[in-house]
């Protein structure tokens, strides 16, 4: 078994939180822990776009006000839904969709923001709380030979206190051969065992003297590596055995490829792909910066939905587009627009959860009109649609108890139901 196992829930634990569930928790999160259905998701497909993508030039247009800037709305597969003009593939899409258009952040600051969206929670100088992806890592079991997480084009979140073997495994440039998955020029493979073996002897030596957690780490991270190196679902991650027309089609680039790396990858198994895509940080000059975001990603996330729902994985794989906040409804003197929390929107599609339109922004883009969702119910809707407990609790190495998700956090109702 590949999850991690270090911290597990207790058969005591397990029923003190049952009878507080049902004892001591008001009906509005009762009835938001317990909506209808069994899991529906088993993978998830996170497009996270560094920088704060901006919610009024992509999910949630303004047609007619000063707020809208260059780009006009367009109708989608969806009665009644408009989305901008820059994702014209996606628009054709939209029936398998959903968007929040109704998110009230807090943290203005990249990497607070970052941090909250990715973790669930607020940084803290005493914790490092783990990525959705190692919480997924964690909590639901391997479905084959290839790591359960995988970062592409990025870095995601930490596994914080998961440990090692809920990290994410690092793709580079999507297509390219991971070097440290072969051995190096001139040494046969089994020269190469070899040397594999000595190396842990050492090791198992080293730790069993000094028992360093970060030698541990590296033993588990070495021992996924060349098991990794042995599986035939290693080819998972050769782009070469696409057919040319479908690279086109996804778009030649490396978002592109980074989308079509996501369906392998998901279809082999792997839990959680996060494929990563910065620059949206445009204070200024953002409707041109805009214009090339969707000419990239456009393409990439219509076909990834289309063949997803062509194969019969869309309804068990939860495609998701977020950023770490918006940008404001002004428009400032450089073309450009700045940090915006209070206000902003993500797509989710697949997973089993039910398109539409949930939340409103008010006509300027400003405040939440109508459904405010907050930064942990997005983490809360991940969990149910994934199975994962929302009452649960782990134990960190130091002993300290830990919620999967804050407890003020529910499930987004009208995704579901």
């Amino acid at each position: 078994m590949n999850t991690c196992t270090d911290y597990q829930i207790t058969r005591r634990r397990m029923l003190k939180l049952f009878s507080a569930s049902i004892l001591g928790m008001p009906i509005s999160q009762l009835l938001a822990r317990t909506l209808p259905g069994q899991a529906s998701a088993e993978h998830v497909i996170l497009f996270w776009n560094s920088g704060g993508m901006s919610h009024l030039d992509t999910w949630d247009p303004k047609p007619g006000r000063k707020t809208q800037g260059e780009f006009k709305p367009i109708k989608t597969s969806v009665e009644g839904m408009e989305i901008s003009e820059i994702f014209p593939q996606l628009a054709k899409q939209m029936h398998n969709a959903a968007l929040i258009r109704s998110i009230a952040g807090t943290n203005g600051d990249h990497g607070r923001a970052q941090y909250e969206l990715q973790t669930g929670f607020n940084q803290s100088p005493n914790i490092l709380h783990p990525g959705f992806g190692s919480l997924v890592v964690h909590e639901r079991e391997p479905l084959g030979d290839l790591p359960a997480l995988v970062s592409i084009s990025g870095q995601s979140a930490r596994a914080g206190y998961l440990g090692q073997q809920c990290e994410a495994y690092y793709v580079g440039r999507p297509g390219e051969k991971d070097p440290y998955l072969a051995f190096p020029e001139g040494i046969s493979h089994a020269r190469g065992m070899q040397r594999l073996q000595i190396l842990e002897r050492m090791n198992r030596r080293s730790s069993e003297t000094l028992g360093a957690s970060e030698l541990k780490a590296s033993e588990t991270a070495l021992k996924d590596a060349v098991a990794l190196m042995e599986s035939p679902a290693l080819k998972a991650f050769d782009l070469e055995e696409e057919k040319t027309q479908t690279i086109e089609r996804y778009g030649d680039t490396e978002f592109g490829r980074g989308a079509l790396l996501a369906r392998r990858l998901v279809e082999k198994g792997v839990r959680f792909v996060q494929v990563n895509r910065g620059g949206f940080d445009n204070h200024g000059n953002i409707f041109e910066a805009m214009r090339d975001h969707g000419n990239v990603m456009d393409p990439a996330i219509a076909s990834l939905l289309s063949d997803l729902k062509a194969n019969g994985m869309l309804s068990k794989t939860l495609v998701v587009v977020l950023s770490e906040f918006g940008r404001t409804p002004r428009i400032n003197d450089g073309g450009g627009r700045d940090h915006w929390a209070r206000c902003f929107s993500a797509m989710m599609a697949g997973g089993g959860i039910k398109g539409g339109t949930i939340g409103a922004s008010d006509e300027d883009g400003m405040e939440p009109a109508d459904r405010p969702v907050q930064v942990p119910d997005l983490h809360a809707s991940l969990c149910h649609a994934l199975g994962i407990s929302l009452s649960k609790e782990l134990y960190t190495p130091q002993g300290r108890p830990m919620r999967l998700v804050r407890k003020e956090a529910n499930p987004i109702r009208e995704l579901f139901v």
